[in-house]
């Protein structure tokens, strides 16, 4: 088959990508992978009540697909339900042992969960959300997201040399990852090495990253004319 004849047989839109998986699950409908890809096109185009039916029935056709419970999270959490959304990555991971992303998921909720209150509750959840981003870190040791939340966690404990190391072990997979380099010039000011918190700042802001004002304007009293 000639490039030709292969971009004429790809679909030109979302509805035809739908249309040919529907079509596909007519002859196959135990296929959970084409359940997932058709929900994952639903979502594309914000039928959210459809592609989450359609993920149900991909778990059904296929128990252990671990992403079809992280999307069905993603919904609850477009919904503001972050039980929900704990409770289908928590599935993810004992759908597949060592799912890194459903851990790391877990973590971003239990941190949103946090109500500043200073609260035993709220302690308990940061230390169960470092301890989920440590077991995702150990499943894939290059998942940036998870060193950087797992930096915010340790920021939101006080723990501010713990949480630049964090954001450094970020830095190394990604060198332009901008999130951890707005981490860094955020801890780096609060540890008092304003040098390093300009640096990282410029270099966040360099990426496209939307520096805080508030941060931008602590640091320049300490730049340099």
């Amino acid at each position: 088959m000639t490039d030709t004849d292969q971009a004429k047989r790809l679909p030109k839109s979302a509805d035809e990508q739908i249309v040919r998986l529907r079509s596909q699950l007519t002859g196959n409908e135990e296929c959970g992978t084409t359940h997932y890809n058709l929900a994952v096109a639903l979502m594309g185009k914000q039928e959210y009540a459809e592609a989450e039916k359609v993920l149900h029935d991909a778990i059904e056709c296929s128990p252990t697909l671990a992403e079809a419970y992280v999307l069905l999270g993603g919904i609850c959490l477009q919904r503001n339900d972050l039980e929900g959304c704990y409770r289908y990555n928590q599935n993810a991971t004992k759908a597949r042992a060592g799912f890194a992303e459903g851990y790391g998921n877990m973590a971003f909720v239990l941190l949103q969960m946090v109500d500043g209150k200073d609260s035993k509750e709220d302690e308990e959840k940061v230390d169960k959300a470092i301890k989920n981003l440590k077991k995702a870190i150990i499943h894939n040791k290059n998942f940036v997201q998870a060193y950087t939340t797992l930096g915010n966690a340790y920021f939101m404990k006080g723990l501010v040399r713990e949480g630049i190391e964090a954001n450094l072990e970020a830095i190394k997979i990604a060198p332009d990852f901008p999130i951890a380099h707005n981490n860094l010039s955020v801890a780096y000011l609060e540890a008092g090495e304003v040098d390093k918190a300009i640096t990282h700042c410029d270099k966040a802001e360099a990426l496209g990253y939307k520096v805080p004002e508030q941060l931008k304007e602590e640091l320049l009293p300490y730049r340099k004319a």
